[in-house]
C-alpha cells in the first residue's frame, strides 16, 4: 500500500470506525499488516499518536477523535463524489449508511427498504443493527432512526411512526400461574423478562406512568437479554412479563397469545424519527432516501430540537 496523506487517513478511519485493524482490512481489501503501517506512516507524518493498540483492542487517542469528527464527513463526501461523477444524467447512485434498533426493522426499515431500492436501484444501503445509541457523525453514517427522545437536540429528525406506547404484557398461561399485576410495584413480586442496558451495562428499570406521576421500577428475572424477538418469545411461551413497544407485539395481542396488564400506566413515546446532523452535507442518495421515508410516513415535515 503506496503512502500518500489521503490513503493513509482513509485507514486511519476505517480502523477507528470499526475499533479493529482485521475488520478494517476485510473492508478496504489489505493486509491488516499492510494497513497498520499506513496508520503508523500517518502518525509519524503528523507526530501525534492517533490509536492506542492491545492484544485485543484498538482505541482512540483524543486526537485520533479529533480526526475522525473533523475529517471523516469530508472524506466520505469526496469519495461519495467519485462514485457518482460516473452516473447517468438524473441517475442517482451512492450509499446509505443506517444505524437502526432492532424494533425498528420490522416497524419501519422492512417497509421503506424495498420501495426505495425499487425507485433507486443504483443506490447501495448499509443497514447496522444495534440497541445502543450511535453517535453518526463519528462513526461515519448517514443517519440513524430512534426514538426522538433519545436523539441528540442539534440534529434533524424526520418522523416515521406514529406516537405509541411502551406496555406491559403476559402470555395467559403466565397470568393463570402468577395473577395479574395491578399497580407497578406488583411487578416486583413477579418474573419479568429483563433488558440489559447497552449504555451501563445494567438492568434497565421499566419506565410507567400516570397522569403526571412516574415510575421506575427495577424488575427481576430468570432472564436477561438485550433483544426485543427473543423477550418476545419467551413472553409468548409464559416464561414471564414483557415490557415492550406495543406495535412490536401488536400482532400477539390480535391473536390473543399476549395480554396487556397496567395498561393505565402504559409510558407514551414520540414514536420512531430519522435523524442526521443539521449541518451535513446530504449526498444525492441520501437525500433520495428521506425523500421517500418522508413520503411512507404520510409526508411529515423534519422538525429540528
Amino acid at each position: 500500500m503506496a503512502f500518500t496523506p489521503l490513503n493513509a487517513l482513509n485507514s486511519f478511519l476505517a480502523v477507528a470506525r470499526r475499533r479493529s485493524f482485521a475488520a478494517a482490512a476485510r473492508h478496504l481489501g489489505v493486509s491488516a499488516s499492510a494497513l497498520s503501517q499506513s496508520v503508523r506512516q500517518l502518525e509519524a507524518r503528523l507526530g501525534v499518536t492517533l490509536l492506542t493498540r492491545t492484544s485485543r483492542n484498538v482505541a482512540l487517542t483524543d486526537a485520533g477523535q479529533r480526526l475522525l469528527e473533523q475529517a471523516g464527513a469530508a472524506v466520505d463526501q469526496a469519495l461519495e463524489s467519485l462514485r457518482t461523477v460516473s452516473a447517468r444524467p438524473g441517475e442517482v447512485t451512492g450509499r446509505v449508511r443506517l444505524s437502526v434498533p432492532s424494533p425498528a426493522v420490522t416497524l419501519v426499515v422492512a417497509r421503506l427498504l424495498p420501495r426505495f431500492i425499487e425507485r433507486y436501484p443504483g443506490v447501495e444501503v448499509e443497514v447496522q443493527v444495534e440497541n445502543r445509541f450511535v453517535n453518526v457523525v463519528a462513526e461515519g453514517l448517514d443517519a440513524g432512526i430512534r426514538l426522538s427522545e433519545a436523539i441528540e437536540r442539534d440534529m434533524v429528525q424526520v418522523r416515521l411512526t406514529r406516537p405509541g406506547r411502551f406496555v406491559v404484557a403476559g402470555a395467559p398461561s403466565y397470568l393463570a400461574r402468577r395473577g395479574t399485576p395491578g399497580e407497578p410495584r406488583d411487578l416486583l413480586q413477579h418474573d419479568c423478562l429483563c433488558i440489559r442496558s447497552s449504555l451501563a451495562g445494567a438492568r434497565y428499570a421499566w419506565e410507567l406512568e400516570r397522569g403526571r406521576k412516574s415510575w421506575r421500577v427495577p424488575v427481576q428475572g430468570t432472564v436477561t437479554t438485550n433483544d426485543p424477538e427473543l423477550m418476545r418469545l419467551l413472553a409468548v411461551a409464559g416464561v414471564g412479563l414483557l415490557y415492550a413497544f406495543e406495535p412490536q407485539i401488536a400482532d400477539d395481542l390480535r391473536r390473543g397469545s399476549l395480554r396487556l396488564v397496567l395498561e393505565p400506566y402504559a409510558a407514551a413515546v414520540p414514536g420512531f424519527f430519522l435523524y442526521f446532523p443539521s449541518r451535513a452535507q446530504v449526498s444525492p442518495a441520501f437525500r433520495a432516501f428521506v425523500d421517500v421515508a418522508r413520503e411512507l410516513a404520510g409526508h411529515a415535515a423534519p422538525r429540528a430540537r
